[in-house]
């Protein structure tokens, strides 16, 4: 492709190396294509606070496109600009639908919260014995009743000792219209966001008002939460550690994430 006026990453298991650091080499890079002139933003299934670890690491504050699509964060006012969520009614149905078709499994749900959080306030919010599947729990357990109260930008499923991609194929025949189901680890936990929402929608909420087409688009992404987004730009890159389906689905395929697998790619531009 041409030179691309834009640079949309992942950051776990892309952007970032498996200790969650930003080499030397690929930070490099990422400045490299800035002072060129492209704009560079990440793409991610984090919430909007767990960006700041990867803005200190970079050195500077892209706008970021978090949870799957659903929020479009500004880390540099610390602002969310945008938000679609799941209704409280749509998560009910989506609870309803999970609990029949996977049994013995937890939910927990993402709040919609626009703002720092404050006492009383969690962001995360779960069924009682949710259990994670990172190593850094924050969520709070709350009722069934209360965990489907409220509007929610995402709502996770989680069974352990599944794999993702079972629960995903499980479900995708009974959620229909009502949201749209993705997983970024494969080890039991599935994602589901408000339908018509991916990245890949996330990106172009940035791209299109600066003029920016799909074709002037480099995206690097792993997982299958990366996919609608790789698919949409103008270049998909996938790292090496990636998933089977986004080898496939992918333009180019670079090193992994533990070998710089951003620099090559971008240094052919702006180095």
């Amino acid at each position: 492709m041409t030179l691309p006026a834009l640079i949309a990453s992942d950051v776990d298991g892309t952007l970032l190396d498996d200790d969650e650091s930003i080499s030397p080499r690929t930070r490099a890079a990422v400045h490299a294509a800035v002072a060129g002139g492209a704009q560079f933003l990440l793409a991610t299934g984090r919430p909007p606070r767990w960006i700041r670890p990867v803005v200190d690491a970079l050195g500077f504050a892209p706008m970021a496109v978090c949870a799957n699509g659903a929020v479009i964060y500004d880390p540099a006012t610390d602002r969310v600009v945008s938000a679609r969520t799941l209704s409280a009614e749509v998560l009910g149905e989506l609870a309803e639908i999970a609990g029949r078709v996977s049994p013995r499994r937890r939910a927990g749900r993402r709040a919609d919260r626009r703002e720092r959080p404050r006492r009383g306030h969690p962001q995360f919010v779960s069924s009682p014995g949710y259990e994670h599947a990172w190593l850094n729990p924050d969520n709070t357990e709350v009722s069934v009743d209360d965990l489907l109260s409220a509007p929610a930008i995402k709502l996770l499923i989680r069974k352990a000792g599944a794999t993702s991609a079972e629960m995903a194929a499980a479900l995708a025949g009974h959620v229909g219209g009502a949201g749209d189901i993705t997983y970024s680890t494969n080890n039991g936990l599935i994602e589901i966001v408000p339908a018509g929402i991916s990245k890949a929608t996330g990106v172009q909420e940035i791209a299109g008002p600066r003029g920016i087409a799909d074709e002037e688009v480099v995206a690097f992404g792993d997982m299958p939460n990366d996919l609608p987004m790789l698919r949409w730009a103008g270049h998909g890159v996938a790292m090496g550690n990636a998933h089977p389906d986004v080898l496939a689905a992918a333009n180019e395929v670079t090193a992994a994430n533990t070998d710089d697998g951003l620099a090559p790619v971008l240094e052919r531009w702006w180095l």
